[in-house]
């Protein structure tokens, strides 16, 4: 990008030179000319040849090639170099964004374990993940990541999934439970066989799925590049006809006049005002997004976003909120009040993910002296002696190990029970709540004819369907790893028009692979992970799922615009053409017509800044 900015520069200050101080010696202006053209035009020149061999003749990079080298051979030096400097202006701005380098996604993902702890000789030896071998036995300390996959032969814990499935809710494991790599431990130590050599565990496959997924998305060709492909041949053919048949049907005629004319047809053909106009049009799109908080990283993107067809939500982050608050108390013989009181004071010292929501549900100051102990139940729940009463927090298997009879309850969500004393004292639930705006964007997504909405999530089916249920989503698919993810996306792109685009709106560092594969990729910036904005073509600055609603209907007013400056530049250039064809207009009055062409073209495009909130 800096390297064409620099050449553009450069030549731009060359060709104003010679317009300026004019050297009379005719052979110094035209070699400062041709190497003020090769400095801007040579790129264009390789391509179009590298396009011939390849086969692919009539696009943009020929159509410059042929104008501006027969602006030379008619001795016309300042149209060949103001032709392809217009060209690369235009070409600057379309790139601008569409080709943003990024970094590499893979950097910014920080689940890839650097070591592994192995029993080896009866001690423990810190390696490699790639050099343990399937049957080993690896030992995970609280807060290390597990390196490899396999499953646990002595302890037990909670483990943070949140960098793999995106659920904020640790995960409970036990003796002959299977474990991933790329999770976090949180509390016990864990040994583990085992299973998969490091080249096929899930944290490779996931680090395999992000640097990959890019390659496999179907890229959005740029709009000029479509254009060129009717237009070029058709002055090319029409300048081949003007050069041979009239001085074959008419008396008196020289080829050497028609030939020039020709020439001159085919300098006044290239496109100057579409490629200014065109990606200014864009620009104008995504400057009006940017006003409403939406990131749109180029005008290919937003010109897919005009034919979404397909929306596929993640959930945890972008649907809801994110974070888990206590949605219910329900005490056996005590009041709802003291339940969450002796539960908060149980799980003071915990900073587990659950006792957070607890204490700050309980919102009170906790006096510390009335907490004689508490132990830690890995993979269980809490212990405490509060105010001389046993108290244990916890799940299920909690109260199975500690044989307390309990009411299973059916609440959608993560249920915690209480017991007092070895007495069942009822539960709490802590969910995740869906977005006041989740709604409003499902609803009127709809109204603009999205033709299906999905969900994905790595959450349990029951939290997964009641959240669909309630958001009237088309289809749902849950407990899914970002390799089930990328499944279910190929699946869906298949099911799409020709035509029509998907869409994938996610936030976590578990989304990245997906949000590169499909059609267009959206992340939700506030909050979202870095790997998910870096993966993704759109950015919501404000994490509201509506701004999508309002990012199709600019993408749609967008391309009505730049449609309306084609018709305009195209019907011009007709009319320059014919009048160029009979010998009437001559090249600069042509490319003075182009220049008001982009003028309005431009002054239309500003209109799409112009922008309401939908």
């Amino acid at each position: 990008m800096q390297k064409k900015l620099i050449k553009i520069i450069i030549s731009l200050l060359l060709f104003l030179i010679t317009l300026i101080i004019n050297f009379e010696n005719k052979y110094i202006n035209g070699a400062i000319y041709v190497i003020a053209y090769i400095i801007v035009g040579f790129e264009i020149i390789k391509k179009a040849i590298r396009n011939i061999i390849k086969g692919k003749v009539f696009d943009e990079n020929f159509l410059m090639a042929v104008a501006t080298l027969g602006a030379f051979v008619i001795g016309e030096y300042p149209e060949a170099v103001a032709v392809m400097l217009f060209y690369q202006v235009g070409e600057l701005f379309q790139s601008y964004a569409v080709d943003k380098s990024r970094k590499s996604i893979t950097e910014l993902m920080d689940i890839k374990p650097e070591y592994a702890n192995v029993e080896r000789n009866k001690e423990i030896q810190k390696i490699k993940p790639e050099d343990v071998k399937i049957g080993e036995i690896i030992i995970v300390k609280p807060g290390e990541k597990i390196p490899l996959d396999g499953y646990i032969i002595k302890g037990k814990s909670s483990i943070d999934t949140k960098a793999l499935t995106g659920e904020w809710v640790p995960r409970d494991v036990i003796e002959g439970e299977d474990v991933i790599s790329g999770c976090i431990n949180i509390n016990g130590v864990l040994k583990i066989k085992v299973t998969k050599e490091f080249e096929n565990s899930s944290v490779s496959k996931i680090l395999d799925l992000v640097e990959n997924a890019s390659n496999k998305k179907s890229k959005s060709e740029n709009f000029i590049t479509k254009f060129a492909k009717y237009y070029t041949p058709i002055v090319v053919i029409i300048a081949v006809i003007l050069a041979l048949v009239p001085p074959l049907i008419i008396k008196d005629q020289t080829f050497s006049e028609w030939i020039y004319r020709a020439l001159s047809f085919l300098v006044v053909s290239c496109p100057c005002a579409l490629v200014i106009s065109i990606p200014l049009s864009f620009f104008g799109g995504i400057g009006g997004a940017s006003k409403m908080g939406i990131l749109i990283k180029g005008s290919n993107y937003l010109e897919s976003l005009a034919d979404t067809e397909i929306l596929v939500f993640d959930k945890t982050g972008t649907l809801t909120e994110g974070t888990f608050k206590v949605r219910k108390i329900k005490g056996i013989n005590i009041k709802e009040e003291e339940l969450l009181k002796y539960a908060a004071y149980a799980e003071n010292y915990s900073n587990h993910p659950i006792a957070t929501s607890i204490k700050k549900a309980y919102n009170k100051k906790i006096n510390e002296s009335k907490i004689e102990k508490t132990q830690e139940l890995s993979g269980l729940g809490i212990n405490a002696i509060v105010e001389d009463k046993e108290i244990l927090v916890g799940n299920e298997k909690l109260m199975k190990e500690e044989t307390i009879e309990y009411t299973k309850s059916q609440e959608i969500g993560t249920v915690i029970y209480v017991s007092i004393d070895k007495k069942y004292a009822g539960y709490i639930v802590i969910a995740d709540e869906i977005k006041k705006d989740s709604k409003i964007a499902i609803s009127n997504l709809k109204k603009i004819n999205i033709k299906q909405i999905v969900m994905l999530t790595g959450d349990k089916k029951d939290v997964g369907e009641s959240v669909a249920k309630e958001l009237c989503i088309d289809k749902v698919y849950t407990e899914l790893l970002p390799d089930g993810k990328v499944e279910k996306v190929e699946k869906l792109l298949k099911e799409k028009s020709e035509k029509g685009k998907l869409a994938f709106v996610g936030d976590g560092i578990n989304d990245a692979p997906v949000l590169a594969l499909a059609d267009i990729g959206i992340a939700m910036g506030a909050l979202g992970s870095d790997a998910a904005i870096e993966a993704a073509d759109v950015v919501l600055m404000t994490d509201e799922p509506s701004k999508i609603v309002n990012a199709i209907k600019l993408s749609k007013k967008t391309m009505k615009i730049v449609k309306q400056n084609i018709i305009f530049a195209i019907s011009v250039k007709i009319i320059v053409l014919i009048l160029s064809a009979i010998g009437i207009s001559s090249m600069w009055q042509a490319v003075f017509a182009d220049v008001g062409v982009s003028i309005l073209a431009i002054i239309n495009a500003l209109r799409v800044l112009r922008v309401k909130k939908q």
